[in-house]
């Protein structure tokens, strides 16, 4: 019998792949929306990139297809690194990165679903953690799947009047613990996330089914996901896995306190037991995230609280010195010197947990291969102890839909039994261009 994702995918790529054909066949021809205007001043083109240019078809009234779309995002970046090792010994870097180029559809269709799936097509290892023979190299292509899942609306099929939203979606979901995780790349403040939110959020795309509720100043999501990880052999999880393994519970609830002011709190559980075989996307055990964001127009502050549990044996081989528990704050202040166009942004980031090496820096690029032996002068970049201070500037030339954004962080890391002193410290320079459409 087939699983659900052997019937999805091909499901998924017929109805994406023959979009195009079946929206000129159906509906009226007044749905068909007109070719934009030549552009004659940059303003203008600004504004044509924010009104959704991707948008091909949307005819309501039409019952068959209600909407289609393409979207995507170009992220490159630059750095240079200056650092001092756990010996005392200074070393210097710099990296050239395409960060994310992603392409992607969306069709509603039978007036209560949508379906979603959108790829990554680049894969840069010319500055990997760790250089092997044949590795530093930019390729371009399918990769694998950022996201592909099919949504359906219980409120409007069902008329559920009590609620003002209620969806489920299944499929291959970006996983989001923690305010930073919330936020899309194409938004992010600073050109990488923290290394604590990077932790718990770890980029995963698991495998899974969304319950999406919300009732006037309140929100919810209740998630349960298969804990597949990319690391099984001949898998299929660069699309959608399946359901032999673990499965981790996640629920969020978000409360509107008012229109500057937004609290959040997450939790997930992983209940994976690498002992009896079974596959573990989550790097812990559970973890739970705290946050606020207030934005009061011309400035704004985001906070975040995280705690968890690296978990113990259970989870495979993970050496004793990097379980127990874990734990971060983020306090992110901006401000804009130039409304809409020019932002501030300042971010302090502390992480630590109960075990040696129980928290790590981002491999982003602190932990990179500065040419010494691997895991001997860094530490591999794990620590009891991290503090990072990040200062930047964002403009925003048309909006998040094409920014560039520069930046200086400072971090230093406490990792005991390391070298002589056990404590490793880099100061970089960032640099990201981020478009999408």
């Amino acid at each position: 019998m087939n699983t659900i994702h052997e019937v999805l995918r091909p499901a998924l790529a017929t109805v994406l792949g023959g979009l195009l054909v079946g929206s000129a066949q159906a509906g009226d021809s007044k749905a068909v929306l007109p070719a934009a205007e030549p552009e004659s001043s940059p303003g203008d083109w600004c504004e044509w990139l924010s009104k959704k240019p991707g948008t091909l078809y949307k005819n309501a009234d039409n019952p068959w297809i209600q909407e289609f779309g393409i979207f995507g995002r170009f992220q490159w970046q630059a750095a240079y690194l200056w650092g001092e090792d756990t010996n005392g010994y200074e070393f210097s870097d710099d990296y050239t990165e395409v960060r994310r180029f992603r392409l992607g559809a969306k069709i509603k269709f039978l007036n209560f679903f949508e379906a979603k799936a959108n790829a990554n097509l680049v894969d840069d290892a010319r500055n990997s953690v760790l250089r092997w023979p044949g590795g530093d190299r930019l390729g371009w292509g399918y990769e694998d799947f950022d996201e592909a899942y099919l949504a359906f609306d219980i409120k409007k099929a069902f008329g559920v009047e009590w609620l003002d939203s209620l969806a489920v979606s299944y499929g291959r979901h970006k996983f989001e613990l923690s305010q930073e995780a919330r936020m899309s790349s194409k938004q992010l403040l600073t050109v990488e996330r923290s290394a604590i939110s990077n932790k718990v959020y770890g980029s995963y795309r698991p495998t899974g089914v969304h319950l999406e509720a919300s009732r006037g100043a309140w929100s919810a999501i209740a998630g349960l996901y298969s804990t597949d990880a990319l690391t099984r052999v001949g898998g299929n999880i660069d699309f959608i896995g399946g359901w032999n393994d673990g499965l981790a519970y996640f629920t969020s609830v978000g409360f509107q306190a008012c229109d500057e002011l937004r609290f959040t709190a997450d939790f997930v559980y992983n209940d994976a037991d690498q002992r009896a075989g079974e596959d573990n996307l989550w790097g812990y055990r559970w973890a739970t995230s705290l946050s606020a964001e207030y934005d009061a127009g011309e400035w704004g502050l985001v906070l975040d609280g995280i705690y968890g549990d690296n978990g113990s044996g259970r989870l495979g081989n993970l050496a004793p010195n990097r379980q127990g528990d874990f734990w971060g704050i983020v306090v992110m202040p901006y401000y804009w010197l130039v409304e809409n166009k020019l932002q501030g942004v300042v971010r302090y980031q502390y992480q630590g947990s109960e075990e040696a090496r129980g928290i790590r820096v981002n491999s982003r690029y602190a932990r990179r291969d500065h040419g010494f032996p691997v895991n001997a002068t860094i530490a591999g970049g794990r620590g009891n102890t991290h503090h990072s201070i990040y200062g930047g500037l964002n403009w925003l030339i048309c909006g998040h839909n094409l920014k560039v954004q520069t930046g200086l962080e400072y971090e230093w890391l406490n990792a005991p039994g390391a070298g002589t002193e056990g404590e490793v410290s880099a100061l970089t320079a960032w640099f990201g261009f981020r478009s999408f459409f």
